[in-house]
C-alpha cells in the first residue's frame, strides 16, 4: 500500500469535516457520518482541493456496519494511517434530574459504547505506526451538561487508557483540546453567541494536526 488513508468518524460537519479537508491532499479520506447530503458536500470540497474520498454514510453505533467498513478498508488498502474520531451525540441541555431517557441512551450508545467497539475494530488497521485522534471537551460536571459531559468524559477516559497502553508500542493516541469553534454543536449549547469570536473548524483542524505532526 502506497496511499495514506485517513478515517474520519463524524466527518460530515464541524471539526470532522475540517480535518477531512485538511488531510485530503496527503491522504485518501474515508468519511463516515449519518448524513448523506453533508458527506456529498464534503466530497465536492475535497475534490475541489484535488483530493479523493470514499463516503461511508452509516451510523457508528451499528456494530455490523462498522465491522464491514473496517473489513472493506483492510481488503482495499490494508491499513489506516490516521483515525480521527469526532462523532458525538449532543443531548439537549437539561438538569440531571430531567435528562430524557432516550437522549441518555443515545449519548451512551454514540459517545461511549461505539468508542468501545471502534477501538478494537480500528486498532489492527492502525498497527504500530498509525495515529488515533480524540477530542476533549471539558464539560463534565458543568450544570445542565450531565448527559453530554458524562458520556464525553467516559469516551476520553477510554482514549487516555489506550494512549497509556500503547505509548511504547503504538499506535500513537492523542487527546487534543480544540478551541471554541463555530459549529452546530456549540450553537446548540450557546444559541445567539457571537460566532465572530470563535475559531473556524477548518483553521482549528490545521492547528491541531500541526500539533501532532
Amino acid at each position: 500500500m502506497t496511499q495514506k488513508i485517513a478515517l474520519i468518524t463524524g466527518a460530515s460537519r464541524g471539526l470532522g469535516a475540517g480535518l477531512a479537508e485538511a488531510l485530503c491532499q496527503t491522504h485518501h479520506i474515508v468519511a463516515v457520518a449519518r448524513t448523506t447530503g453533508a458527506l456529498e458536500e464534503l466530497d465536492d470540497r475535497i475534490q475541489a482541493k484535488g483530493g479523493q474520498a470514499t463516503l461511508a454514510p452509516m451510523d457508528i453505533t451499528n456494530k455490523d456496519a462498522m465491522a464491514q467498513l473496517c473489513r472493506s478498508i483492510y481488503d482495499r488498502w490494508g491499513a489506516v494511517d490516521v483515525w480521527a474520531h469526532t462523532a458525538v451525540h449532543v443531548a439537549p441541555l437539561a438538569p440531571a434530574n430531567f435528562v430524557d431517557q432516550k437522549d441518555w441512551e443515545k449519548s451512551v450508545a454514540c459517545n461511549v459504547s461505539a468508542t468501545g467497539v471502534l477501538i478494537p475494530y480500528i486498532a489492527p488497521l492502525l498497527g504500530e505506526s498509525g495515529t488515533a485522534l480524540f477530542f476533549e471537551d471539558a464539560r463534565a460536571g458543568q450544570k445542565f451538561f450531565g448527559a453530554y459531559g458524562a458520556t464525553k468524559a467516559a469516551q476520553i477516559a477510554m482514549a487516555r487508557s489506550w494512549a497509556a497502553e500503547t505509548a511504547r508500542t503504538g499506535p500513537r493516541v492523542h487527546i487534543l483540546t480544540p478551541e471554541p469553534m463555530a459549529t452546530a454543536t456549540r450553537a446548540r449549547f450557546f444559541p445567539g453567541e457571537d460566532t465572530g469570536v470563535l475559531a473556524r473548524p477548518q483553521d482549528e483542524a490545521k492547528r491541531l494536526l500541526e500539533a501532532v505532526a
